[in-house]
């Protein structure tokens, strides 16, 4: 199982809602979001979902909405990346060690997929994961992504607590780090300082 087909059905409401935005929104890309990177990268990032008018209209990972603004930012600060970020996939921007995707490929309503969906989805998470052959760390960016690798990678929910910046040492040999989504809202309440994600990506460039 590599990719959610572009007219996925496994979700009768993201199903709908995609249906929705294809009216609404033409010309978008409005379809389950593919990961971003080299698959033989050593580094993986995973989000909750994609963005109504970020990865969703743009077809990339975090791409056109605020929380890319922060995450490509740091990505290129320690060398996960190279090139400029302009908000749309063909601004040449690469992964370098790399690589991003998310829990849930389809954009869900108000930015909530069910635990249904989750379920449904997290196949392809585990695929993904066992494709990256060379893969070290895993980064979840919020507890719903944290539960969700802990799950794709045979372990129960109770097995780790979900904490910023927090390490674990997954069955599959790989370090799972948590850190606060890197959203508006988080930066915007102090719960996230830009500081405070550098500190994380110090932990994993040690890791590695």
């Amino acid at each position: 199982m590599q990719h959610p087909s572009s007219n996925c059905d496994l979700c009768p409401r993201l199903k709908k809602f995609r249906e929705d935005n294809r009216v609404s929104f033409p010309g978008k890309f409005n379809a389950p979001v593919p990961s971003f990177g080299p698959e033989d990268a050593e580094f993986l990032v995973v989000g909750l979902a994609p963005g109504l008018r970020g990865a969703n209209f743009t077809g990339r990972p975090f791409t056109g909405d605020y929380a890319g603004d922060l995450l490509y930012a740091t990505l290129l600060k320690f060398g996960f990346a190279r090139g400029v970020y302009q908000e749309h996939k063909d601004d040449g921007l690469t992964l370098i060690n790399c690589r991003i995707t998310n829990a849930v490929r389809c954009v869900p309503p108000e930015n909530k997929p069910t635990g249904p969906e989750m379920s449904k989805c997290r196949p392809f998470l585990e695929a993904e994961i066992a494709r990256m052959k060379k893969l070290k760390i895993i980064l979840s960016l919020g507890k719903i992504s944290f539960d969700a690798v802990v799950r794709s990678c045979g372990h129960k929910m109770t097995d780790f607590k979900f904490t910023h910046g927090g390490m674990h040492e997954l069955k599959n040999g790989v370090t799972l780090t948590g850190s606060y989504h890197c959203s508006r809202y988080n930066t915007n309440t102090g719960r996230l300082t830009e500081a405070m994600f550098h500190q994380v990506f110090e932990k994993i460039t040690a890791a590695l």
